[in-house]
């Protein structure tokens, strides 16, 4: 099993779903970890000592900046991993029945908030003293390798991450910084429980792990 002892991580959607999960995972694997998320931290989360948790809404315009400095005055300037994991659904809507609110909440939190994030984290690790460079890893979904898997919103969000992804992988792979994405199916975690199952079909439902 790999070690990520010393290595600094922010892990967005770390209360719930697979953001609580790869916090798990990483303070076992020995890193420390600055989680984030809109909601409360749930009490199965024991309290570490490598572990900060910072409850915001990223979506204001200086939350970004803010989770990033506020990792650096806890454990110190260096940075090593951002993990974006935090998102959210859209109810399974086309663009002829969606709600032009719902389409702007999507996107600025699966797009617009890990685009920011990345971007803050980035200045971090091209001024690293020792060995500069780090990781950034985008969670995206099947949604964003295929059009007839979610609605409008999701989907056009879930796509523009994995275009960010490669963007950020190709602009800054020769400063020691990688950036990569992943794209799971559906997951039985909180942003299922909001998906108003009565849109899925039965195979759909049956793909969710």
């Amino acid at each position: 099993m790999i070690s990520l002892t010393n290595k600094t991580s922010i892990i967005t959607g770390a209360s719930s779903g697979m953001g609580l999960a790869a916090t798990q995972l990483f303070l076992k694997l020995g890193a420390t970890v600055y989680g984030v998320d809109i909601s409360p931290l749930p009490s199965t989360l024991p309290a570490h000592d490598r572990f900060h948790f910072h409850q915001v809404d990223l979506r204001d315009k200086d939350s970004p900046a803010a989770v990033v400095h506020g990792c650096q005055r806890t454990f110190g300037p260096r940075i090593d991993v951002l993990l974006n994991v935090a998102g959210v659904m859209d109810g399974f809507h086309s663009v002829d029945s969606m709600d032009p609110a719902v389409w702007e909440r999507v996107l600025a939190v699966n797009l617009t908030v890990p685009a920011l994030l990345a971007g803050e984290v980035v200045r971090v690790f091209r001024q690293q003293q020792q060995q500069p460079g780090g990781n950034i890893v985008n969670v995206s979904s099947r949604a964003g390798q295929s059009g007839a898997v979610a609605g409008a919103a999701y989907t056009a969000s879930k796509h523009g991450l994995i275009g960010l992804t490669r963007n950020i992988a190709w602009r800054f792979h020769k400063e020691g910084i990688r950036c990569n994405a992943i794209c799971p199916g559906g997951f039985n975690t909180g942003i299922m429980h909001s998906v108003d199952m009565s849109r899925l079909d039965q195979a759909a439902l049956e793909t969710v792990l």
